[in-house]
């Protein structure tokens, strides 16, 4: 009972600085044809965590498009700065993705399928206006660690909009 006490206890005493975003990856969505969605719960003012969903719309044979179908996204992000409207974040991230990519075997080429994780960093920028309307941009990469099959190097690129709550 002590147990479940302490980690309810936590779990609210996590939620008590009730600062949270809902966000869409409007980059994504129109140059590339996949939807990224996010939602980031603020820890204190210079700390969060968040997951962030991306599922890829294009066919397998257009030539610009992610190497990933499907990616799940938790992530650590610090706080740089305490801005009320613009800050600096740097960002750890576990990219669960799977995939297909291209294998040649025996004279023959074959569409293998993956799934991996990958451990990566990224930095960015964030804008909030005093409505709670979120704007932010960031950059990163990340490594698949366990598949042979898979991609090695995973990108993180964003830029979302989103609403503060």
């Amino acid at each position: 009972m002590k147990k479940l006490l302490l980690a309810f206890s936590l779990f609210i005493s996590s939620l008590s600085y009730a600062q949270q975003e809902i966000k869409l990856d409007i980059a994504d969505a129109l140059v590339i044809r996949s939807l990224e969605f996010s939602y980031e719960n603020y820890l204190n003012e210079n700390s969060s965590f968040g997951v962030s969903a991306l599922f890829n719309l294009a066919k397998q044979d257009v030539s610009f498009r992610y190497n990933e179908n499907t990616m799940i996204t938790p992530y650590y992000r610090h706080y740089f700065t305490t801005n009320e409207q613009w800050n600096f974040f740097g960002e750890g991230f576990l990219g669960i993705n799977s995939g297909k990519s291209e294998s040649v075997k025996d004279s023959g080429i074959y569409d293998v399928n993956y799934t991996d994780g990958a451990l990566g960093i990224a930095v960015g920028t964030k804008y909030i206006s005093n409505s709670g309307l979120i704007i932010d941009l960031y950059a990163g990469l990340g490594r698949n660690l366990f598949g042979s099959d898979s991609p090695i190097i995973v990108p993180r690129l964003g830029l979302n909009v989103g609403w503060r709550f």
